[in-house]
């Protein structure tokens, strides 16, 4: 009994190192479907997927799909917030690089959180939460490149990526109340079926057919990876971990996701890591793991 559960727990281990990955190499893919159409339009398509391989896995499972009335508000906030971070997400990577807006948006979400969350609670952050804090606010400052020139927040796409940061974690906020609804897997299948709506009603039905006249296997291989691949089956992948292995352990893989977010773009995008990325991104990461240790030792 005990083998087997050390072999369990060695596939979540192996599954969650999978699954991080693919969340930094969303990022290059993002950044090649950016190149096909419009953020609007993209968003849409990759809703689309993502809803409907949402569904596959509630058929699979044989969930319910039904959550409680209460949670209607949240479905409808976190489909706003899920359109807007995605929005961003493409817009940014359509005059930035994949690679140092990976870095800093995944090194910028748990800090911005906790920063959001410590307000939100009212609550003045420890000696311990101010240092990591504090260390993660040195490490926007080099990821921006705010050291050496004020006005880098509007090149590169750095203020889209800074605002897709602000608005997922306020969308972290409110996923974190769906389990009061139902399944997580349902609220999220429902909140991607609003989105998707949203997105067809934003950018309109000529835009959507436009893609289709151009697109390639290249389009669809990366639209199957960052819709059902990376949102769908990685992200629930995830969630399931967590309750196999412990949140505290789950939330530690999270640190894979910007170097595996810089390689791949290196790897397919020929973007070399610059010494700004990497010296914010190790600072971020450091500065994430203080929080985490205090939130897992609090």
């Amino acid at each position: 009994m005990n083998e087997e559960t050390s072999s369990s727990q060695r596939l979540f281990l192996l599954g969650m190192i999978l699954s991080m990955t693919c969340w930094g190499f969303s990022w290059t893919s993002g950044k090649i479907l950016s190149l096909y159409a419009g953020p609007l339009t993209i968003s849409f398509y990759r809703f689309t997927l993502t809803f409907v391989s949402l569904l596959v896995i509630l058929g699979i499972t044989k969930e319910s799909l039904r959550i409680k009335r209460e949670g209607l508000l949240d479905l409808l906030l976190a489909s706003a917030l899920i359109s807007l971070y995605t929005f961003l997400f493409f817009k940014g990577l359509t005059v930035g690089k994949a690679g140092a807006g990976g870095v800093l948006v995944t090194v910028l979400n748990p800090i911005i959180s906790y920063t959001l969350a410590l307000i939100i609670g009212r609550r003045k952050p420890t000696r311990q939460e101010a240092i990591g804090l504090s260390i993660g606010g040195v490490a926007g400052i080099i990821l921006l490149r705010l050291f050496s020139d004020a006005s880098a927040l509007w090149s590169a796409g750095n203020i889209y990526f800074l605002l897709a940061s602000l608005s997922w974690a306020f969308l972290s906020l409110v996923t974190s109340r769906a389990g009061r609804y139902g399944s997580p897997v349902t609220f999220s299948c429902w909140m991607y079926t609003v989105s998707t709506v949203l997105m067809f009603a934003l950018s309109g039905p000529s835009s959507a057919g436009a893609v289709l006249d151009k697109a390639d296997f290249t389009f669809w291989g990366n639209l199957f990876f960052s819709a059902t691949i990376t949102t769908s089956f990685a992200t629930t992948f995830y969630f399931v971990a967590t309750s196999k292995i412990g949140a505290s352990k789950a939330s530690s893989f999270i640190f894979l996701v910007p170097f595996s977010a810089a390689l791949g773009s290196w790897m397919f995008l020929n973007e070399v890591p610059q010494i700004h990325s990497i010296i914010g991104g190790i600072l971020g990461i450091g500065a994430v793991y203080i929080l985490n240790k205090k939130k897992a030792t609090a």
